[in-house]
């Protein structure tokens, strides 16, 4: 059995980094395989995050990785899964031709923002375009902030904001009759078609359709996410309910156990809340569940039955 993981966890940023820590400390035979690839990359620092606040996504994610060379049962590979196979146990298969087999798989591969087909959008996010005032609202406190949003989540952003600033513009072209409760905080509306977004200063400037411009220190968007890979679907796991963040974020119970027995799931990929310190929360009670579901087939573990008719 030397030859078969515990469990292996597919990507190492906040979720898949927390989960390998709480294995480790379980003596439990860890494989963690990272593409090295997370979505905060280019963010200037983690906001908000207990003991490490402002600081920089690649110093966390290295500290963690030094973190885990104290355990001998988890092994770092930096490498991408390609396909996972289910079966007496798991294959993983990866990039390079390895195969691995697993007992138990955490899905921790994250997702991928995407944003508005706006021109100079992409260039300035993580710095003065961002989606989470949670994680960037303290750097651009007081200052003129403008929102590139529609509809509902144009009203619910805009008003969001006001706890940082007050000279704040939504750029929407529908805000339906929530127009009021804009108005009622002080928010502007500005209806005309963006073009496009581009550096000036220490801020940014938004181009409007008829080539006026507005001045903004940072702009705040209504970005999606979606699956950065197909293996959740490869699985054969279920998708929860769509939201305005996702149409894609997979299901897990209070556990992180998804539809299918034996796939466990943490961080953004559930899309519970995209934010690091909840990543790393969900990666410790998976890890915590992923023991206890071993235990379950060696000792016989009482543990709650595996929900695969998630509709029950």
């Amino acid at each position: 059995m030397d030859d078969i993981w515990d469990c292996v966890i597919i990507g190492g940023g906040a979720a898949g980094l927390s989960a390998a820590l709480v294995l480790g400390r379980a003596r439990r035979r860890t494989l963690v395989v990272d593409a090295g690839e997370p979505s905060n990359a280019v963010a200037h620092g983690i906001g908000g995050l207990l003991g490490h606040d402002g600081r920089a996504p690649a110093e966390l994610y290295a500290a963690g990785r030094a973190e885990l060379t104290r355990y001998p049962q988890v092994q770092l590979r930096t490498g991408v899964v390609t396909d996972v196979r289910r079966g007496e146990q798991f294959t993983v298969e990866l990039a390079d031709g390895t195969v691995e087999l697993a007992r138990r798989i955490v899905l921790a591969t994250g997702m991928q923002y995407r944003l508005q087909e706006v021109p100079g959008l992409a260039q300035m996010w993580g710095d003065a375009v961002f989606h989470c005032p949670f994680c960037h609202g303290w750097e651009v406190r007081d200052a003129p902030v403008a929102v590139l949003a529609d509809g509902a989540r144009a009203v619910h952003a805009g008003l969001l904001l006001r706890g940082w600033s007050d000279d704040i513009v939504v750029l929407a072209g529908d805000v339906g009759d929530d127009r009021v409760l804009l108005e009622a905080a002080g928010i502007l509306i500005e209806g005309r078609p963006v073009t496009e977004v581009r550096a000036a200063g220490e801020g940014l400037e938004v181009v409007f359709a008829d080539g006026s411009v507005l001045g903004r220190r940072a702009l705040m968007v209504a970005a999606s996410v979606g699956q950065r890979s197909a293996l959740a679907e490869r699985l054969g796991v279920r998708f929860g309910e769509p939201n305005p963040l996702s149409a894609e974020a997979v299901w897990v119970d209070e556990f992180g156990r998804t539809s299918v027995p034996g796939v466990f799931a943490a961080g953004d990929v559930t899309v519970a809340l995209p934010q690091v310190a909840a990543a790393i929360a969900a990666g410790s009670k998976v890890a915590a569940a992923v023991m206890q579901s071993l235990l379950a087939d060696e000792f016989g573990l009482p543990v709650p039955a595996w929900k695969e008719d998630v509709n029950v």
